[in-house]
């Protein structure tokens, strides 16, 4: 019922905190479920960063971790008009799927998790990404038509 990622190992991750670059460490704040931390941070890499992409990406799953929906969307429509490629366009729409998803969305998420899938096939070199694309694909396909109460597209 989530595409959420989670910890296996909170041990192994808490250990990764002091030797990881910056944007991986907001990451994982979200993972280990401190998401205060994780927007605190991610704030501080957003305000230095000259390709604001990835920091405003992470910046939105720690938000999203929140289940503050408006702040997460703000964050990945201005990464959306930062995008300037069909591959980094397809990331963000992937994250913008999960969060979609994660709101029960299944329909909306179902429609970015597509376009996903076919700006990553367009660069004729990430074939997994298009595999996990597929996955989220089928399965919010599959949730729409069971939860009556999922947005339309």
């Amino acid at each position: 019922m989530t595409l959420r990622d989670v910890v296996l190992d909170q041990e192994a991750m808490e250990a990764r905190l002091a030797t990881c670059p910056a944007l991986e460490r907001v990451w994982i704040l979200c993972l280990l479920d401190r998401a205060q931390e994780a927007i605190r941070e991610g704030q501080e890499l957003l305000n230095a960063a000259s390709d604001r992409l990835r920091p405003l990406l992470v910046l939105a799953q720690a938000y999203q971790r929140q289940y503050s929906w408006h702040d997460a969307a703000r964050l990945q429509e201005e990464a959306l008009r930062l995008a300037r490629t069909r591959a980094r366009e397809a990331l963000v729409r992937h994250q913008i799927g999960r969060r979609l998803f994660d709101e029960t969305r299944y329909r909306e998420a179902a429609a970015e998790f597509e376009w996903a899938r076919d700006l990553y096939r367009s660069t004729g070199q990430r074939e997994h990404l298009v595999q996990a694309c597929q996955q989220a694909l089928t399965r919010a396909r599959e949730l729409s038509r069971t939860n009556p109460t999922s947005t339309p597209a």
